[in-house]
């Protein structure tokens, strides 16, 4: 296991897994011959595509304006249902662009309520084989808040060693519409468009889903033009209409683009910590190795508008014999001393073939209770999805976690527990 002051010599004579990984493929916007879909786009994209069929600069503003309601207030499916815009600009709409949404192939609906869905994106190249890339978004509801986990790639840049997704390629990034588009496919599941929203419990009609969390496949600051961009169109307040303090972007530590995501985004921050020393992140989170846990909370203490209305949140996964004694509580708080905080401890969520366990309850309600002491929030974050694989750190490509005897299991109604048998707890 390496040190912080590991000589390089030492390191190169031994297998060191690798920090980060390749996009195999630079996705096309769409492909030749095949109709654009307008969902997902920003409102400059949204322009340009209306002054690439005709449309008047002078009447853009207005027109943009109607058909964004359209779409991501009204969740319109088909443009004969944007009843105040003409009948000509209609007929030029439906002819040159779709209203289509990534294909839904498969739900699962956990025990605990938490949906997800495996969502295949439209073909973008060669490389698709004719078939869009697939990547899995997630549903937690709450009494209080319902947030929704997106995806930023397919597959992920990183290597961390406890993370189910970070075993798998990165095959690209996402477009913005790709991940806005996942809120989208949420919000027509649910019924959560304005003229569909169910009152909940029998009493005020509200959103169904009310938080963001880029805490799904992917490294959010590896993609983080396309990640900004989404964030401003799912927070626009005549669309989508999400408050930014309630948009989270989870990072395992991408330092240079901290202080941008801050100024440009202005997202709550997350930051996957999961160890105090340099030598055991380098280890869980490769990353480390690249930007160590001193830059790390440096850019943290720097990060634009951060104070105690905006706290930074670290995630810490509970793992059992590896980073979770009481000397590594207090290292913890010792570490984020002056850092508006707060600690979200994760049980660690079992997925095939992991060498880690989950800590003992006990030992769990023993680390929060001396951050805790120390003045910090530490929420135990509750497992949820645990038996559908939705779980924080178990998303992964279909293709590549389900063997078709598991497809059979969850088509006759069985969930993925009972195929992984012995796998959870």
């Amino acid at each position: 296991m390496a040190t912080a002051s590991f000589d390089t010599a030492r390191r190169e004579t031994r297998a060191v897994p690798p920090i980060e990984k390749a996009p195999e493929v630079t996705a096309l916007s769409r492909l030749p011959g095949r109709k654009r879909s307008l969902v997902g786009l920003s409102r400059a994209d949204l322009k340009q595509a209306l002054l690439e069929i005709g449309v008047a600069e002078r009447e853009t503003r207005m027109r943009v304006s109607q058909v964004w309601h359209w779409i991501y207030v009204r969740g319109a499916r088909d443009f004969a249902e944007m009843t105040n815009v003409g009948k000509g600009l209609k007929a030029q709409l439906a002819d040159a662009f779709t209203l289509d949404r990534p294909e839904v192939v498969s739900e699962q609906v956990s025990r605990d309520g938490t949906r997800k869905w495996l969502l295949r994106m439209a073909p973008t190249g060669a490389h698709d084989h004719n078939r869009g890339a697939e990547i899995e978004c997630v549903y937690i509801p709450g009494d209080d808040r319902g947030t929704l986990c997106v995806s930023s790639q397919v597959g992920c840049t990183l290597t961390c060693s406890f993370c189910h997704t970070g075993t798998q390629r990165l095959v690209r990034n996402l477009s913005t519409a790709e991940i806005v588009s996942q809120l989208v496919v949420a919000r027509d599941a649910l019924g959560d468009f304005a003229g569909q929203m169910p009152s909940k419990d029998g009493g005020e009609v509200g959103r169904l889903v009310t938080n963001i969390v880029f805490m799904g496949m992917g490294e959010p600051l590896y993609n983080l033009d396309a990640v900004i961009d989404a964030v401003a169109v799912m927070s626009d307040q005549e669309g989508l209409a999400l408050s930014r303090r309630r948009i989270t972007v989870s990072t395992s530590g991408v330092v240079p683009q901290i202080e941008r995501l801050g100024l440009e985004a202005n997202a709550m921050l997350a930051i996957s910590l999961h160890a105090v020393r340099d030598d055991l992140r380098d280890e869980l989170v490769p990353l480390n190795r690249k930007y160590p846990i001193a830059q790390l909370l440096e850019a943290c203490r720097n990060y634009p508008g951060v104070s105690n209305a905006r706290r930074i949140t670290f995630e810490y996964v509970m793992l059992k014999g590896v980073n979770d004694s009481d000397a590594d509580a207090r290292a913890l708080v010792r570490l984020l001393k002056g850092i508006p905080a707060k600690i979200n401890l994760i049980p660690f969520n079992p997925w095939p073939g992991s060498k880690y366990e989950c800590s003992d309850w006990e030992r769990i309600d023993h680390f929060s209770e001396i951050v805790f002491n120390a003045g910090y929030a530490s929420p135990v974050r509750t497992p949820r999805g645990r038996d559908i694989l939705a779980a924080c750190g178990q998303l992964k490509s279909e293709t590549e976690k389900l063997r078709a005897r598991a497809r059979m299991m969850l088509e006759e109604g069985l969930g993925a527990e009972g195929f992984y048998a012995g796998g959870e707890d």
